[in-house]
């Protein structure tokens, strides 16, 4: 039974590992061709079919490219950046339940690498150790412009961090959890606490402001559009990237796609319920337990390439924000929204009964 669930365990991380480089590739072409839908063009068309393995060809020339390291970067570090953040992207989603655990022989094979009851820590900490990869890339490339653009992402990515976890912390006292699994498996029952439509009791009907402030500081979190303040090329060259080449510059085009997609999957698993959906009891009843899982992997993948589009909605459609704007609205407007929030909740739960 041990050696059955530690094989189990090993299958999962490979399929779990492969999904997230095969996303991450196949995101930008996803990118290009919705860019190219709002910009009226054609995008990517040559590299096969309707250009499929357009990302296959840009990895291979991303391998093929010469190795470039500056004579006066700092040699280990400039190596270490892109590691670290690559690394980071990767172990953020270890915890996220990718769909309704598999029940087999009685024995419950959870969809998800680890289970641990602090879930949403783990992903804080691993995230701002993320921060780190990117300054020590843009520090030791000795490179004005990389050094500025590590100095934006250091300050940006701290500040918002601020009102994400504040956003997450009236979530956590709704659910009384902090494990990722846990939060999900509280969104299972009937829409405000009724036995009506099991599977949409979702955080975002009693959160709709924390998600609100979650999925604006995810924006920021992934230096994405219109906060790409650390890589704007139109100042700073490229930013905290500005001096690698290869698959080292691989490495942080692909972590920025893997952590857009593990921020959608934290977002559908904190507010949209997770892998679960209306009729979620009647799917496990009538199709058996191999199924219902499927389906259910399949209902959360669609809840999260949804929150992909719309990072790549907003990117192609709002400009960018100056500095001191980026800056003003984290500290002077989403952090004292998400203390506000915080206290309605608890108000809320004290004067309505949710508190013992």
């Amino acid at each position: 039974m041990v050696s059955g669930y530690l094989l189990y365990k090993i299958i999962l991380v490979l399929v779990v590992f492969i999904v997230w480089l095969g996303m991450a590739a196949y995101l930008t072409y996803g990118e290009r061709k919705f860019a190219a839908f709002l910009q009226d063009r054609i995008g990517p068309d040559r590299a096969g079919v309707f250009g499929l393995l357009q990302p296959i060809a840009d990895g291979v020339k991303m391998i093929m490219k010469e190795e470039f390291i500056p004579t006066a970067a700092n040699k280990w570090l400039f190596i270490l950046g892109p590691s670290i953040a690559m690394f980071t992207a990767c172990m953020t989603g270890v915890v996220v339940p990718w769909g309704q655990p598999l029940v087999l022989d009685g024995q419950a094979y959870p969809i998800q690498v680890a289970d641990i009851n602090i879930g949403i820590l783990y992903v804080f900490g691993v995230v701002s150790i993320g921060v780190y990869g990117i300054m020590i890339g843009g520090w030791s490339s000795n490179n004005k412009y990389a050094l500025l653009g590590t100095l934006r992402a250091s300050s940006q990515m701290i500040s918002y961090e601020i009102a994400m976890g504040l956003a997450i912390i009236a979530v956590i006292m709704t659910t009384s959890t902090l494990s990722l699994s846990g939060i999900v498996e509280s969104q299972s029952g009937g829409i405000y606490g009724t036995d009506f439509l099991k599977g949409f009791n979702w955080n975002v009907f009693y959160q709709l402001p924390g998600f609100l402030i979650f999925l604006i500081c995810a924006f920021a979190e992934t230096n994405r559009a219109p906060f790409d303040l650390p890589e704007t090329e139109s100042e700073l060259v490229g930013g905290y990237h500005t001096e690698y080449s290869s698959m080292k510059l691989g490495f942080y085009l692909f972590a920025e796609y893997i952590n857009m997609f593990i921020s959608s999957a934290i977002i559908a698993s904190l507010y949209f319920g997770g892998y679960n959906y209306p009729g979620i009891e009647w799917v496990n009843e009538a199709l058996g337990p191999i199924l219902a899982t499927g389906i259910s992997v399949v209902v959360f993948l669609a809840k999260v390439l949804f929150f992909v589009m719309v990072f790549m909605w907003v990117r192609w459609t709002l400009p960018r924000f100056r500095y001191d704007q980026l800056m003003n609205l984290g500290w002077k407007v989403l952090l004292p929204l998400s203390i506000v929030n915080i206290i309605v909740t608890g108000f809320v739960m004290y004067f309505f009964g949710y508190l013992d």
